[in-house]
């Protein structure tokens, strides 16, 4: 049995590859191992019933997640894997894996991440080469959930948020600058309490403020992220996560304006990733 794993800092989807269109499918809290251990990772898997019962029966197990950037946190996830998937062959990677490989394929090509956080790389279409990006949500994370987040609350504990907004966002949020400090800069997942607000703006996404705060986003992230590699004009570049889905329209229109060919657009990679690894017909026995 093959399984396989699309985790972002917030939410991780697990899905069985299998022909069968009622494929078993999970979902979890999302591990990030900048911010997670071992511990935090078994816990969360030893109380997830469905997922144990299937757990000796896998064979491969392919992770994908974000913060898989170097072989010690790459070891923190398949520390914890390995003591639940005790007989899985685990592969463990960085979440522009999966971007890749839910997107390009094996074709040459640019693929995004816009969820909670943000990133992208230039596939061409054998390797995967490494970029400067994938900064964090301090220092980074342009056109992200967590960008945006920040663009929200900042802009209303500024006092500047447009009246209509601020009346709403009142309606269904009690934040001040003490519970914004406290969540954002003592709390572990910080990333996913900022991008938990991006949701305010989806729901939003007609008002011209957020339009034009999603606009600014989008082009600079197209600005570091797509438009620093040389020959992107020529690629088809490729975007998966929830803040790519919900705001398609304008991913689309910046691209269009940066002479930027925008392919695919994917919110959840899940099933993509299982349809290639069934198309190279590893074993699902």
């Amino acid at each position: 049995m093959i399984l396989v794993v699309d985790s972002g800092s917030t939410k991780a989807d697990w899905l069985v590859a299998s022909t069968d269109t009622s494929s078993q499918k999970y979902s979890t809290v999302g591990f990030n191992p900048y911010f997670h251990d071992e511990n935090f990772i078994l816990n969360a898997l030893n109380s997830h019933k469905d997922l144990l019962e299937i757990a000796y029966k896998v064979t491969n197990l392919y992770f994908y997640g974000a913060g898989c950037s170097s072989e010690d946190r790459i070891q923190i996830i398949k520390g914890a894997l390995k003591k639940i998937f005790i007989n899985a062959k685990i592969e463990v990677d960085h979440d522009v894996f999966a971007s890749v490989r839910a997107t390009c394929g094996d074709e040459p090509g640019i693929a995004c991440i816009l969820g909670t956080g943000s990133n992208s790389c230039y596939f061409d279409g054998i390797n995967i080469h490494k970029n400067n990006y994938g900064l964090g949500f301090i220092m980074g994370d342009e056109g992200s959930g967590s960008y945006f987040g920040k663009k929200l609350i900042t802009h209303y504990l500024y006092g500047i948020l447009p009246e209509n907004l601020k009346i709403d966002f009142e309606q269904r949020y009690e934040i001040t600058k003490e519970i914004m400090i406290t969540n954002v800069y003592n709390n572990s997942s910080a990333n996913v309490w900022l991008a938990s607000f991006a949701k305010f703006m989806t729901e939003h996404k007609e008002d011209a403020w957020v339009v034009k705060t999603v606009t600014e986003g989008i082009e600079e992230f197209y600005d570091l992220f797509v438009c620093g590699y040389p020959n992107y004009k020529k690629l088809k570049t490729h975007f998966i996560g929830s803040i790519a889905f919900y705001f398609e329209d304008i991913i689309r229109m910046v691209g269009a304006k940066k002479e930027v060919t925008v392919g695919k657009i994917v919110r959840h990679p899940i099933n993509a990733l299982a349809e290639y690894f069934l198309s190279k017909k590893i074993n699902l026995k």
